[in-house]
């Protein structure tokens, strides 16, 4: 079932009226520090006091269409209520953020498709501290947690992947991802353009008692404990991940070999070096690695990936290794986002957190190098990289073209972490 959104009334103008000086102190708007236009282009009616707002932002580089659910209430907000929730007043009512709202919610699961599942609106939690969207942790009539809902704060028309890929790999009859249990849809029509059809949100069942991945792997770097073994699991399931990958969306030959990989280098190099021009230095020897990969005859087939994989996006619950998040950068194209790529990007991904782990975890020099050389090599036997020269050329090619975009990204935001992505050129170019 797909919801319409509806030409938006006097009362949805008030209310984006409000947004102008709400929106900036949220963490997952997206065009903090800029004057941003903002238009209604559709609004979904769950409830008579339940709305899911379609709002057009548009500012310098971004234009994106935002979802903020609202909930309409008579009087002051009810006790208890976050003051950061209450948005203002339009229509003569009070106007709240509605994500973590239990009206909001039972009429969200009213109108979802999927399985669904047994849940307690009137006990969610709103997950603090997320950068992009709103997580809701809802609980089974036991008050155990049983799924966690993702409000979608920037929707696209399509298929959003952090929806359909664990839908899929689930029907492929692989578990090693949080199944989805009830998902919402809605067409709208954005400014200028076609019928949009997209997801606002997925409800995926909660994993228990779960460790984030690349927590667990600082404790461990910083305690002196090796990585290797939990790393040969993983390793495990991301090739458990990628073969459910093929069989669910299947695979295509790459018929240019390496040239592609080694085109890609270059305009990575290139972008790198003008965002941070000392990396230019690199320059040689990044072009001499990527004229090497030009040579390669036959690389493996592009198939779909995780495409953003990290120890982030991994979890450790009940003695395994589960993968979430396979959204990539909200703002990024849906094209870009679920193009067929090298399965092995997935693997540099990680292979680049060991790095990371053993840096945040405290270790440097031999230490350091030691602790990430066991992780490297438990994942890789895991998953099974075959040794041969042209396989360990594109490893090495596609762990280079992730340290050029790390170089750029703690340049501008971290700068004490710029020794990380540095170390690992070193290493790379040798």
């Amino acid at each position: 079932m797909i919801l319409d959104a509806v030409v938006p009334d006097q009362v949805d103008h008030e209310v984006v009226g409000l947004l102008g000086a709400w929106l900036p102190r949220r963490r997952w708007y997206p065009a903090k520090g800029v004057d941003a236009q903002l238009t209604p282009v559709g609004t979904v009616h769950l409830a008579d006091d339940v709305r899911v707002l379609l709002v057009h932002a548009r500012a310098d580089a971004v234009d994106v269409v935002l979802q903020v659910p609202v909930v309409l209430v008579s009087g002051a907000p009810p006790p208890g209520t976050d003051p950061a929730a209450v948005v203002g007043t339009a229509g003569g009512r009070t106007v709240l953020d509605a994500a973590g709202d239990a009206r909001f919610l039972a009429s969200w699961l009213a109108g979802a498709d999927g399985p669904g599942a047994q849940v307690d609106v009137a006990a969610a939690r709103v997950v603090t501290g997320e950068q992009s969207n709103t997580s809701v942790v809802l609980p089974g009539p036991d008050g155990v947690p049983l799924g966690i809902l993702k409000v979608l704060r920037t929707v696209a028309d399509g298929v959003n992947p952090d929806i359909d890929v664990p839908r899929h790999l689930v029907e492929s009859g692989w578990d090693g991802v949080p199944a989805p249990l009830a998902w919402v849809q809605a067409r709208w029509t954005p400014p200028g353009g076609p019928t949009a059809v997209g997801y606002l949100g997925v409800l995926s069942a909660f994993v228990p008692g779960a460790q984030d991945g690349f927590e667990l792997a600082c404790a461990r770097a910083g305690e002196g404990r090796a990585f290797g073994d939990l790393a040969g699991e993983l390793g495990a399931t991301v090739a458990g991940m990628h073969g459910a990958l093929v069989r669910a969306f299947g695979a295509e030959a790459t018929p240019d070999g390496g040239a592609a990989l080694a085109r890609a280098l270059m305009d990575r190099l290139a972008w790198a070096s003008a965002a941070v021009p000392s990396l230019a230095a690199r320059a040689d020897g990044v072009r001499a690695l990527a004229d090497e990969v030009a040579r390669v005859a036959a690389t493996p087939p592009r198939q779909r990936v995780h495409g953003d994989l990290h120890l982030g996006q991994v979890l450790r619950s009940t003695g395994r290794w589960f993968v979430i998040d396979f959204e990539g950068e909200p703002l990024a194209p849906l094209e870009a986002r679920t193009r067929p790529d090298l399965a092995l990007r997935d693997v540099a991904g990680l292979l680049r957190s060991f790095d990371y782990a053993a840096a945040v975890g405290g270790l440097t020099g031999a230490p350091a190098a030691a602790w990430t050389a066991d992780a490297r090599a438990g994942l890789l036997a895991g998953y099974g990289v075959d040794g041969d020269d042209a396989s360990s050329l594109l490893l090495r090619a596609l762990e280079l073209d992730k340290t050029l975009y790390e170089a750029v990204y703690e340049a501008r935001n971290r700068p004490t972490w710029e020794p990380i992505p540095q170390a690992g050129l070193d290493r790379l170019l040798g």
